[in-house]
């Protein structure tokens, strides 16, 4: 008996020894990052429409992340400007004539937030907060055509927040979801009211984690980025092909491909497509409809566009980017019913640029 139970002790011993070196050479082979490593980790896409990995991740978990993205973007100061295009209103109602104009410039100026409100290995959530104004210059104002004159003088506001949930199912799937409300139009703080200017999206996606390097998904989106509240289909693609090539999708909307110059300079090409739904309230009555006194401006663009980030220091990066914006649509309806177009309008393709500052993870935070 003491033969056999020595015997028995030390195959215990060589199964357990194996067992470990067959674990860590396991774990050896899942970890293993690129040939050359690339730092920070991984961060959401460009847009605001999944900013699920702001709130960290799991590694026993999957997530939508690959190894290649950028740095994760805790605050966003964002300026957007164009040069001089041309504008040309058709009148679809007796309410309004035709006109013509020129925009000298059209500035964007955007503030964004991000913060993880909780994070464990089967949930993850994140708050968000924005705020754009959108600006436009007229030549030769007054342009007394009373939709232009109205634009310059007011903006174009959104004040939004939004709570994203990432909910890890196993090593393989996710389901990615977000809820955000916004309040769009040309409003002033003493005339702000949220049932005239609220306008809600919601995303869905289930996804799967093929590898470190490859995650996608499918799901629907109910929003404003074609213009009018829709729901359309939505695909998620990530995936780093080599050291320093991938690309990050959530097409139609967004396609991007990624090049990593260097682990502190990204470079990006492909579209984005854009959209908003704005509350006006007219300041006049119409001489010939005197009850109509607030139109939606729906508003859908596309853009070609190329981007550079760069590490400026530690915790502080910069973004520029350039392209042209092609305007699909800047159409005006009767707010009453939501169907009726008054103002069809046309607005010039245009080259366009901004400049980015943000605020990443530092390093030290990262490495813990």
């Amino acid at each position: 008996m003491t033969a056999i139970s020595a015997f028995l002790r030390r195959g215990g011993q060589i199964l357990g020894v194996a067992a470990f070196l067959s674990s860590a050479i396991g774990a050896q082979a899942q970890i293993t990052p690129p040939r050359t490593p690339v730092y920070p980790r991984a961060a959401p896409p460009l847009t605001d429409s999944l900013q699920q990995n702001q709130v960290g991740e799991a590694k026993e978990f999957a997530n939508p992340s690959v190894l290649g993205q950028g740095p994760s973007k805790g605050l966003i100061f964002h300026y957007e400007r164009t040069t001089g295009f041309g504008i040309t209103s058709d009148s679809k109602s007796d309410d309004f004539t035709d006109q013509k104009g020129t925009v000298s410039n059209n500035d964007r100026f955007v503030v964004k937030g991000y913060i993880p409100v909780w994070n464990r290995p089967h949930l993850k959530m994140v708050v968000g907060v924005n705020y754009e104004r959108e600006e436009f210059e007229f030549k030769n104002r007054p342009t007394g055509y009373s939709l232009y004159d109205e634009l310059e003088e007011k903006g174009l506001k959104t004040l939004g927040t939004q709570l994203v949930v990432l909910r890890p199912i196993n090593e393989r799937n996710f389901v990615l979801g977000r809820v955000k409300g916004e309040l769009n139009g040309d409003y002033t703080s003493s005339e702000l009211q949220l049932k005239d200017y609220l306008r809600m999206s919601y995303e869905l996606v289930y996804g799967w984690k093929k590898s470190p390097t490859f995650a996608w998904g499918i799901g629907a989106q109910l929003g404003y980025t074609f213009g009018r509240r829709s729901i359309y289909p939505a695909i998620m693609y990530n995936r780093t092909w080599s050291d320093h090539w991938g690309v990050e999708a959530l097409f139609p909307a967004r396609v991007l491909v990624r090049h990593n110059a260097s682990a502190k300079s990204l470079l990006f090409a492909g579209y984005d497509v854009n959209g908003l739904s704005y509350i006006l309230k007219l300041r006049e009555p119409l001489p010939n409809d005197p009850t109509l006194r607030t139109v939606e401006l729906r508003e859908t663009e596309l853009k070609l566009r190329g981007r550079w980030e760069r590490e400026i220091y530690d915790f502080l990066w910069f973004g520029a980017e350039g392209g042209y914006r092609y305007n699909n649509s800047f159409d005006v309806f009767d707010r009453r019913n939501g169907r009726t177009k008054v103002i069809d309008n046309k607005l010039a393709g245009t080259p366009y640029f901004s400049v980015e500052l943000f605020v990443v993870p530092p390093r030290r935070f990262l490495k813990k």
